[in-house]
């Protein structure tokens, strides 16, 4: 495996999550008429979406490095049950008490949890790291 094609999935896909992270977030915020920008900014999202895909990435290059590609679709399988754990923490979340509508924040920040995993997806079958079929 190239280790620069693995960096590559790992940013585009992450540009690609946090792009959509951040459009959703202006949609929701103009939407509904919040401003949730004191939680979630765009430098926590990039960052975010960063750290989850190339977690995903590395998962990836373990899992072929060891068993070739045979155990990808369970890695995506963990990474979906992985994402929906994560909104966990969004839902029980407390903002500060001076936050205007804090029912809206669980609307905004759970969809993001999902965008890695799906941005991670799309973006890997133009990669083909796993190109050893065993």
């Amino acid at each position: 495996m190239n280790w620069k094609k693995e960096l590559a999935l790992s940013l585009a896909s992450a540009f690609l999550s946090g792009l959509a992270c951040v459009i959703y977030d202006q949609i929701y915020s103009r939407a509904f008429y919040v401003n949730f920008s004191k939680i979630i900014n765009i430098r926590g999202i990039m960052v975010l979406s960063i750290i989850g895909c190339l977690l995903m990435s590395i998962g990836y290059i373990l899992l072929i490095r060891w068993k070739g590609n045979k155990l990808i679709p369970w890695a995506n399988v963990v990474y979906g049950v992985f994402s929906f754990a994560s909104i966990v923490a969004v839902l029980s979340f407390k903002l500060p008490l001076d936050m205007e509508s804090p029912e809206l924040f669980p609307g905004l920040a759970t969809p993001m949890h999902f965008f890695p995993v799906l941005s991670f997806l799309i973006v890997y079958p133009f990669f083909k790291i796993n190109n050893q079929i065993k």
